[in-house]
């Protein structure tokens, strides 16, 4: 070895200890604390970050928003002149950083009054290292991006004269100096994995945090040679076969145990691993499996940085974790998110995912891009790997006086020859207003004109843009139009029209003009994808369950938001919509814990009473006025929630101990009662008679497992059933 390591090693981090919250220094022997959310969490297993495989031994996963270490010591001072920063990292995601802050891996600095240094990375693996002379900012970046999910073994050089970088022991960046510096000290917090001011989401989340695995962290007083570098991580290689070790996914991933332990988050309800999720989408059948995707920020518990979940299914209910399938790349296509949009199949029977390009660079920042599955490179044909057409295949019609921030949400089909697209979006200061689209071929789409718009604004709770817009047939005559509004004065649910969709003129004639609601809860149920299963010819709806946390609740949780229950929709004789959850649901019953029929309220609370339960079915037909069940009911009374129907008003609704209600109107006529009510840690849901569901959240803090019905003296209980359901993991 030609260079002196020991002797100017200020600090080095193996990551070998496997467990605890604490790193060794092996230079100093001081151990520092990592920080972790679940630290001081209530069940032990969880109270230490997550350690997995490293390049040789261990390393720590840092989980993008809470995993950092940190050291209040003054390592600058004795970098002044020169340094070499060396780590081996894997990104798991690599962020979308909304300015030039870089995400920290090393980083004791101070940009503003030009202080210290950070090797960081930024947007799609781009990196670089920053450093203060006091008078100067200096930057220099590599040529070569890091790859996602590898091991990349990093390396900065300083030494007063000129800046190197270098990437798995090959120079890619370098800046020489015609006169020679020094780097001014800063003299704040030294951290791994972290900026030392991050950019901010409510004061609770901090963006430039790293996510992904580290290992073999070290800081020298000494400029490293290329030759040096080159050695060192020659001898690395030498120790895994002289090949960088691959990366399971599984050692990367989110691991959804870690957030399962919490008992808020549904386990039958479609969830993503952890961190944050929007509305799942894109539904798809194909050889013999169900595809679902869904809005999901592996960075966080918080909203940004969309890519595209997924998961696959043999029979809608049990569902499987895949890689993430399409996420935004340096490229011009999609580089700032990879937003929803929905699934088709091309000539050739191959899978085709339409979603929304997120590109901040263009006005208007929002196209419609298009990925080709190439499952013949799948091992499994799960439909893993996706190629993205590198250009948009439709931009926002000019001369509309669309809405500015309103072209998203492609949904797709084929008739005949004929694909058609609908998109949302908005006029702008009228309506939200959904466009149509043509094409022969997928990738050319002809602009046909708006197929929806409120343009007397006759119904201004129907916002600015109609997002999730969905066409499918309902019968055999009618088809059903769904829309999602936002924006000023939006009711953000969902809302439809059942009418005739006319292919040769490229119409819809709706059968009532005002939409109506399918679900009464208040922004609860969100979001609406929907197939036309081609297994069995159901129309079948996803929808996001709100989760309606603070940024600090969803910080401390780890997860965000989950989807609802698949739903069947269909023309009921009467013409009304119907629907229901899935019968494929059924599967998930465990104990059958309570059959009761024909009994007085008494009668029938006095078996209930023994039932308890957070992962419950519950049926019960009752005939009377007014009548519901409590549910998540704690013995002292001080959390229950209540789902009712009062057939006086005519209305179906949720009442909180705290005097919270959400519902709406239901007319069922002299039929009886009939509540389907499914209870999942915080997720509370009700269809009613098969045509309208309540969907609501809880939180108890204390121990809320009890049951209760409630109603009229004059009521009579036809029958009553509860089941424990089982989790769909």
């Amino acid at each position: 070895m030609i260079f002196n390591e020991t002797k100017h090693a200020l600090a080095h981090w193996v990551f070998n200890e496997g467990r605890g919250n604490k790193v060794n220094d092996a230079i100093t022997q001081k151990q520092d604390p990592i920080h972790y959310v679940f630290s001081n969490h209530s069940i032990e297993g969880l109270r230490e970050p997550q350690w997995r495989k490293g390049i040789a031994d261990r390393a720590l996963l840092f989980d993008g928003y809470s995993t950092w270490i940190e050291r209040e010591a003054n390592m600058s001072d004795a970098m002044t002149d020169a340094f070499t920063i060396e780590a081996w990292i894997a990104p798991r995601s690599f962020g979308g950083n909304e300015d030039e802050r870089l995400t920290g891996i090393v980083s004791q600095h101070d940009r503003k009054n030009k202080q210290g240094f950070i090797l960081g990375l930024h947007q799609h693996g781009r990196w670089g290292l920053q450093l203060g002379t006091g008078e100067d900012w200096m930057e220099v970046w590599s040529s070569k991006s890091l790859p996602i999910r590898e091991w990349s073994h990093v390396v900065a050089t300083f030494s007063g004269a000129a800046i190197a970088l270098y990437l798995n022991g090959e120079r890619v960046a370098y800046e020489s100096f015609s006169d020679e510096i020094k780097m001014e000290p800063f003299h704040g917090t030294f951290y791994i994995g972290r900026h030392n001011d991050p950019i901010s989401i409510g004061d609770v989340f901090y963006l430039n945090t790293f996510a992904g695995l580290v290992d073999e962290v070290s800081l020298q007083d000494q400029a490293l040679s290329d030759t040096d570098i080159k050695e060192k991580f020659d001898k690395k290689l030498q120790n895994t076969d002289e090949a960088m070790p691959a990366i399971s996914h599984e050692e990367i991933a989110i691991r959804r145990e870690v957030y399962d332990q919490d008992p808020h988050k549904p386990k039958y309800h479609i969830t993503a691993p952890g961190h944050w999720m929007n509305e799942p989408h894109a539904p798809l059948y194909f050889n013999g499996y169900y595809h679902l995707f869904y809005q999901h920020n592996p960075q966080g518990p918080y909203w940004g940085n969309i890519q595209w979940g997924h998961w696959v299914s043999k029979d809608l209910v049990h569902w499987r974790d895949l890689p993430v399938a399409i996420e935004t790349e340096d490229d011009d296509l999609a580089p700032d998110g990879i937003w929803s949009g929905n699934a088709t199949y091309a000539e050739d029977g191959t899978p085709v995912l339409f979603f929304t390009a997120g590109n901040k660079a263009k006005a208007p920042n929002q196209m419609t891009g298009l990925a080709r599955s190439t499952y013949t490179e799948d091992k499994d044909l799960m439909l893993t790997k996706w190629e993205k057409h590198p250009e948009p295949v439709t931009l926002q019609p000019q001369g509309e006086g669309l809405h500015h921030d309103g072209f998203r949400d492609p949904f797709v089909w084929k008739d005949g020859d004929t694909w058609y697209q609908i998109v949302a979006s908005g006029l702008e200061g009228v309506s939200g207003a959904v466009l149509l689209f043509t094409s022969t071929n997928l990738v050319d789409w002809e602009y046909k004109g708006i197929l929806r718009a409120d343009r007397e604004k006759k119904y201004p709770y129907l916002g600015e843009v109609w997002e999730l817009p969905i066409l499918l047939p309902i019968s055999e005559e009618k088809h059903i139009f769904i829309i999602s509004p936002v924006g000023n004065g939006a009711d953000v649910e969902v809302f439809y029209w059942i009418g005739k969709w006319d292919a040769s003129t490229l119409t819809f004639a709706a059968d009532f003009e005002e939409p109506k609601l399918m679900d009464l809860g208040d922004f609860h149920f969100t979001g609406p994808s929907a197939m036309k299963d081609p297994k069995t010819g159901r129309v079948i709806l996803f929808t996001i369950a709100q989760g309606r946390r603070s940024l600090q609740e969803e910080f401390d949780a780890g997860w965000a938001h989950n989807g609802g229950l698949p739903v069947e929709l269909w023309l009921r004789e009467d013409g009304q919509l119907g629907m229901k959850p899935i019968e494929e649901l059924q599967g998930l019953r465990g104990e059958k814990l309570l059959s009761f029929e024909n009994g007085s309220l008494g009668e029938a609370n006095e078996q209930v009473a023994h039932v308890k339960g957070d992962q419950l079915e519950i049926r019960l037909k009752v005939r009377g006025d007014v009548a519901g069940v409590k549910v998540r009911k704690s013995n002292d009374g001080s959390e229950e929630t209540l789902v009712y129907y009062n057939r006086r008003n005519e209305t179906l609704n949720v009442r909180k101990v705290n005097g919270e209600e959400q519902g709406g109107t239901l007319s069922i006529g002299e039929d009886v009662i009939d509540l389907h009510i499914y209870v999942d840690g915080s997720m509370v849901e009700c269809y009613a008679n098969g045509l309208k569901s309540i969907t609501t959240r809880t939180y108890p803090n204390v121990l809320a497992e009890g049951l209760e019905l409630w109603g009229g003296d004059d009521i009579t209980i036809v029958s009553l059933e509860v089941w424990e359901m089982h989790s769909i993991h």
